[in-house]
């Protein structure tokens, strides 16, 4: 039986077998090798046009709020508005950096780049997580400064901004909104959106706090709370990012499960070097190779194993190597002299 191998780029886990459309299997003539993938009705991350005009108008928009809500906060010394102001324009750089990612995404796949640049929206959301946890160390810092020796605030600057703020990220967050939240990218972006809107409120009650009572701290109080919203938004961004980066199997898929899962279907005798993982956000994939009954059809078990992977963890993009297992094989339950290398875990039929 011939193995035949593929070098493995940095976005395919190892597998070995030969590609093919589905409804199709390549026959190797010294055995039994039958690759195939689906690839029927999926789509591959964001589209070329993909929610553009959206992020577009949000970035104008927060764009110039930024200029005005700087010179304010200077004039009123709060350092809530400036910390507003800085996040905004992480705000700013997110919607630009999804805008980019977009564009590189939508590239088609050619040369060297088998999945074309749709990594870049992971890119994105990364950047955009690790730019969130960065600048609240930074605003703790400043924070913990101001509630040691508090400067004077001017409360109803800081009111009349924030409230205008508040109205801004409302717009922006229903704009962003509209756009495909399933993308990483553009979650991320969002979330940046909606932690400036809580962040805004709680620069306005610090306002209204300094105004009525003269309690300068509030303002370092808020400043405090915007920090630590922007530390959750963080972790959890590049968390997730870096578990598409590593290659982890999506959320809420259990391999173990799954691989046992499949090799109950009728004719699967045993499922080794399975892999799943995500390309980008939307599109996940798998590879594994799988062994079936002695005379059984090759095709119509990668038929049920492909249905199977549609309809009940819907998985379109597959790359199955399907092969005839030899009596020994069947006999010791062990993949040992047909995989000299096999990866992760064997389940059997």
């Amino acid at each position: 039986m011939s193995t035949r191998e593929h070098d493995h780029g940095p976005d395919a886990p190892g597998h070995q077998g030969q590609s093919a459309h589905e409804g199709h299997g390549g026959h190797d003539h010294g055995g039994h090798d039958h690759g195939g993938s689906g690839h029927a009705g999926h789509s591959h991350g964001v589209a070329a046009d993909a929610d553009r005009r959206y992020l577009t108008a949000a970035l104008v928009l927060i764009g110039v709020f930024i200029v005005v809500e700087v010179a304010v906060g200077i004039l009123a010394s709060s350092l809530a508005l400036i910390t507003d102001a800085g996040h905004m324009v992480t705000d700013a750089f997110a919607i630009g950096l999804a805008l980019v990612a977009m564009r590189l995404a939508a590239r088609p796949a050619r040369g060297r780049w088998t999945y074309g640049f749709k990594r870049a929206e992971i890119l994105s959301a990364q950047i955009n997580g690790i730019t969130f946890l960065v600048l609240a160390v930074w605003f703790i810092y400043e924070a913990v400064r101001r509630l040691i020796s508090p400067p004077d605030v001017e409360g109803g600057l800081v009111i009349v901004t924030a409230a205008v703020g508040i109205v801004i990220n409302v717009i922006a967050a229903w704009l962003i909104s509209r756009a495909n939240r399933s993308s990483l990218n553009v979650e991320g972006a969002y979330q940046h959106i909606l932690n400036d809107l809580w962040a805004f409120i709680a620069t306005l009650v610090s306002g209204i706090v300094v105004l009525t009572t003269g309690f300068a701290r509030a303002d370092a109080i808020a400043s405090l709370v915007v920090a630590a919203l922007m530390l959750k938004s963080g972790i959890a961004l590049v968390r997730e990012s870096w578990r598409i980066f590593l290659e982890a199997a999506p959320a809420g898929i259990d391999p173990d499960a799954m691989g046992a899962d499949l090799v109950a279907i009728e004719g699967v005798t045993e499922i080794h070097d399975l892999h799943i993982w995500t390309i980008t956000s939307g599109f996940p994939a798998l590879s594994a190779h799988v062994l079936v009954q002695p005379g059984d059809d090759c095709h119509r078990v990668r038929d049920r194993l492909q249905e199977r992977l549609r309809d009940r963890y819907a998985i379109t993009h597959t790359t199955l190597q399907v092969d005839h297992a030899e009596p020994p094989v069947l006999a010791i339950g062990t993949t040992r002299g047909h995989c000299e290398d096999p990866h992760g875990a064997s389940h059997f039929g």
